[in-house]
């Protein structure tokens, strides 16, 4: 066990010594998860990796099995699922259900969103994790624990290369949540589908691009063994908050301690994927280079047009609709606050070749 993860075990038993001892702390759980994926990164160091974490944490005592994606119900449908009571977890982007309430997006990240790092922040200290269960019981019905979360994503695996506005137009292109309304305002023909339809749909030349995750997480789903060009930065989720969704009347039946492990299991998490994610992500290009993939940089104007649409759409939205209003208040309150982390974190350093 590494340094990092010895002091979040040390916080996490410090913890658990304020919560008073229940009476029915030693009953006993096995839960289902549904889960929104076939397999690769999401699947392994988020969905299992929970699994393996409340395990542990419980002595035994919770044990979750993890289904993938279609099993239990829906993929792109795991928070109905769970609703349901065909399952009592899911691991899912709250994003999917967007067509239901847009205000998802702000949680599960979008074109307008700040960074992994200030997501996080926001969370897990300026109470955006609290905003986000009392949203997603007032309008969804279930209890929501952030789980899971990734860097910015590819913005495309191509079968076209594409770096300015003109190459975006007619450009078929799989996506999912706001993106889908956004990347028209570029011109593009997106369309929407769950993760295991997407390599096939690619390699046929049904679509032209797709996007789905971070450069290391793109590498299992093999996108681009049938897609030359790798386009990044992705612009349209600079962050990506994943969820565990609970029942609620599941959720009523833990003793606080458990639901403390719960949260602290979904937490440790969350925060050892964005760990393992941006090192892999690191080594990615390299690999993708090998694979003689051509890897393009989108033109600035793409960029900055990204951020103005992202800006209008979320400007709009917020007219009608009270809570994505509350949230993207509280989000931009905190961007502003952290407007000038630059100007104090960043240490100038002469730039050097790397070999």
């Amino acid at each position: 066990m590494n340094t990092l993860k010895a002091l979040a075990m040390a916080a996490t038993v410090a913890g658990f010594m304020t919560v008073p001892f229940a009476a029915n702390a030693a009953d006993t759980y096995r839960f289902k998860m549904a889960t929104g994926w076939a397999g690769g990164p999401l699947m392994d160091i988020g969905a299992k990796a929970f699994a393996e974490r409340i395990d542990q944490l419980s002595d035994g005592r919770i044990k979750v099995q993890v289904f993938p994606g279609g099993a239990l119900g829906n993929a792109l449908k795991v928070s109905e699922t769970v609703k349901n009571g065909v399952a009592e977890l899911g691991h899912t982007w709250m994003g999917y259900d967007w067509g239901k309430d847009p205000s998802v997006v702000l949680f599960g990240g979008y074109a307008g969103s700040f960074d992994s790092e200030r997501m996080l922040h926001w969370l897990y200290e300026a109470g955006g994790a609290e905003m986000q269960r009392q949203y997603r019981d007032e309008v969804f019905g279930v209890v929501s624990i952030p789980l899971f979360i990734r860097t910015a994503e590819v913005f495309l695996h191509s079968r076209k290369p594409v770096r300015t506005l003109e190459d975006i137009k007619g450009l078929k292109l799989r996506t999912a949540g706001a993106w889908l309304d956004m990347a028209k305002d570029l011109g593009a023909a997106p369309v929407t589908t769950a993760g295991g339809d997407v390599f096939p749909m690619l390699e046929r030349g049904v679509i032209d691009a797709t996007e789905w995750g971070t450069l290391w997480e793109d590498i299992s789903p093999g996108f681009h063994k049938v897609a030359k060009y790798l386009i990044i930065p992705g612009v349209h989720q600079p962050t990506a908050p994943f969820e565990l969704v609970i029942n609620k009347d599941v959720w009523a039946k833990l003793s606080d301690k458990d639901k403390k492990l719960m949260e602290t299991a979904a937490r440790l998490t969350t925060l050892d994927s964005w760990l393992r994610i941006g090192e892999e992500d690191a080594k990615a290009l390299d690999f993708y280079r090998k694979a003689g993939n051509e890897i393009i940089e989108l033109d600035p104007e793409v960029q900055y047009k990204t951020r103005d649409i992202a800006d209008k759409w979320a400007d709009e939205v917020a007219k009608s609709n009270k809570w994505f209003e509350k949230v993207l208040v509280d989000q931009r309150a905190f961007e502003k606050r952290w407007a000038n982390a630059n100007q104090y974190r960043n240490v100038k350093v002469r730039p050097t070749a790397v070999q």
